[in-house]
């Protein structure tokens, strides 16, 4: 294995190991006692005496030093055990699992909206620049990356599934559920995508092995999507790498909006319940999410242009 490689890979421990000491110590920094909170919610809001509070303080470990409860929390995530939620007790480690698979068919149907969609229409966009179809294609990117994606699920929603009754607003369960939260996500994604593919290839199509490539006899569609394009790409899988890595994340208020059942729907009510396990194990779901797409990303370049090393030997 190349030294790059091994460089990549051994600096991964130690970025998951500070995120999760950052996370741990703002999480505990945070206002509001994760005890008194459960005991209020189990009481239906009459607060609980003192005693029960330090009780539960004392049951959940968190009178222990914060170097304590970090260090014993990070032997049990080294075991795959992230702990057990205030909330609802259950395994958080399990809760994730079983909400990855919603969160993962979100997340693979919105970016291949936005790929199937936002890179062809960048690319035809550079071959017509200046014309109508270049000014109507700027402006839907320009809309799309403008609008929050929030914004853009409610639009969804009212029109829809409120006033044409064409899809279900919320839920989870059969294609049709899934058509607007994907359609919701991949807006944003396929306006990045679409700006930025245009911008790539208009920097590219003044290269003179293009020219040299027509003079060769090769088709147009051909110099298009295997020459100038594949040198047009290192930008577009830079975003696409973040993109993967947000919708991974659960894209926490599509799912919330829509009552999709994946992992950003559960952290939320983590985060409002004070349930710091939940959110602590999440932050470590999402920080290896990244660091995994940005090295694939990484390691992408080479494909796309052998020209570039990087350390590689």
């Amino acid at each position: 294995m190349s030294s790059y490689l091994m460089r990549r890979l051994l600096t991964l421990p130690f970025l998951l190991a500070g995120i999760s000491i950052i996370s741990f110590l703002l999480l505990s920094l945070s206002p509001g006692d994760p005890a008194e909170i459960t005991l209020l919610r189990q009481n239906g809001g009459i607060a609980p005496p003192r005693e029960a509070v330090l009780a539960l303080r004392q049951e959940l470990g968190l009178d222990n030093p914060l170097p304590v409860r970090y260090l014993s929390w990070l032997s049990a995530a080294l075991r795959g055990d992230l702990g057990e939620s205030y909330r609802s007790g259950n395994s958080i480690a399990a809760e994730m699992a079983r909400r990855l698979p919603a969160t993962l068919l979100l997340a693979a149907s919105s970016l291949a909206l936005a790929v199937a969609i936002g890179i062809p229409l960048g690319v035809l966009a550079a071959m017509n620049a200046g014309s109508w179809l270049d000014s109507v294609s700027r402006l839907l990117a320009l809309v799309g990356a403008a609008v929050p994606s929030y914004v853009v699920a409610l639009i969804l929603m009212l029109f829809f599934a409120v006033q044409l009754d064409w899809l279900p607003a919320i839920g989870y369960g059969s294609p049709k559920h899934l058509v607007l939260p994907a359609l919701a996500l991949s807006l944003g994604v396929m306006a990045q995508l679409m700006r930025l593919t245009r911008a790539s290839m208009l920097e590219v199509m003044g290269q003179n092995y293009l020219r040299t490539a027509r003079a060769k006899g090769l088709s147009e569609p051909m110099v298009v999507w295997r020459h100038t394009l594949r040198n047009a790409l290192l930008p577009v899988v830079t975003v696409l790498g973040t993109s993967t890595g947000y919708l991974l994340g659960g894209a926490v208020i599509i799912e919330t909006i829509f009552g999709w059942p994946g992992v950003g729907q559960f952290v939320v009510v983590g985060i409002v319940q004070r349930d710091y396990p939940v959110v602590q194990g999440f932050v470590l779901y999402l920080a290896a999410v990244f660091l995994l797409v940005n090295f694939t990303v990484d390691l992408s370049y080479r494909w796309i242009d052998p020209r570039l090393h990087f350390g590689w030997r």
